[in-house]
């Protein structure tokens, strides 16, 4: 997997957002954000989030959601939300708006290795719900195409010690485990947020992320953002990440004042402000 050729040094604290220079934000030319607890409020995108995103757009950003959330989970926002693509399933899924309201899928991994790595992952998912007392899978797996999910916040609550057993079990596997606001995810293959957002800006405008890392900001809330917080100087975490700080290792540049949508148009906002004055 690759990493940047230069990294900002990770923060130690939470700086206020008004401490987020002007400069760049007005050079920003898009905003890459996480879903779950950043744009949405129990599972639904709140009305002052959606208005931020149209916003952002309005003003000629460019917009991509990048989430663990499902492929089913995630199609009906593909033409309702003022985005240029939801990247799903942790990178490995691109979903885009397509003339007459239709979608398009891309995918980072073949069919036959899409097919050979779900067969695989289906009987992890049994063995964890066979072995972890409490453990069962997230109520979208019925959506999902190349990873499997166990609920640990959104209609079930797992303890610290479950969920690190889950994730323990999973990379016993060999699988990729990451843990978000809501899910406990798992994968076979390289992909991840960041390298879902690179496959992303080259897929759409054939343009290379490590080019313009300073000129995009990332938004969200949990462990499986760290890897974006600390690649990008602009990343934001919306007040709830506080909830997930002892368990960063790399902690967002900046923090709102609001928490999920609202903390979310709190940042649209001193993004927009920063490039009227300029």
């Amino acid at each position: 997997m690759r990493q940047p050729s230069s990294l900002p040094p990770s923060p130690t604290h939470l700086l206020p957002l008004a401490q987020w220079p002007a400069a760049a934000r007005s050079a920003l030319i898009g905003v890459f954000t996480d879903i779950d607890d950043t744009l949405t409020s129990e599972g639904a995108i709140t009305a002052d989030a959606l208005q931020a995103l149209g916003d952002l757009k309005a003003a000629g950003l460019s917009i991509v959601a990048i989430t663990g959330r499902p492929v089913g989970w995630s199609l009906p926002f593909v033409n309702t939300w003022p985005v240029d693509a939801i990247v799903a399933e942790n990178g490995a899924v691109a979903l885009l708006p397509a003339a007459g309201g239709k979608i398009e899928k891309r995918y980072q991994q073949d069919a036959p290795t899409r097919a050979a790595n779900f067969e695989r992952m289906q009987a992890v998912l049994a063995r964890i719900e066979r072995d972890i007392p409490g453990a069962s899978r997230a109520t979208d797996s019925p959506g999902r195409e190349t990873d499997i999910a166990v609920d640990h916040s959104e209609f079930v609550q797992l303890s610290d010690q479950t969920i690190a057993h889950v994730v323990e079990l999973m990379r016993s596997e060999g699988m990729h485990a990451t843990v978000s606001s809501i899910h406990i995810n798992g994968w076979y293959g390289d992909n991840d947020k960041l390298e879902g957002a690179r496959w992303i800006v080259h897929e759409l405008w054939g343009r290379t992320l490590e080019d313009e890392l300073d000129r995009w900001a990332y938004v969200g809330d949990s462990t499986n953002d760290q890897l974006m917080f600390r690649t990008f100087a602009s990343s934001i975490g919306v007040a709830n990440v506080a909830r997930f700080v002892p368990q960063l290792e790399h902690l967002p540049r900046y923090v709102t004042n609001g928490e999920r949508g609202t903390g979310f148009a709190e940042a649209a906002r001193a993004v927009l402000s920063a490039r009227a004055t300029r």
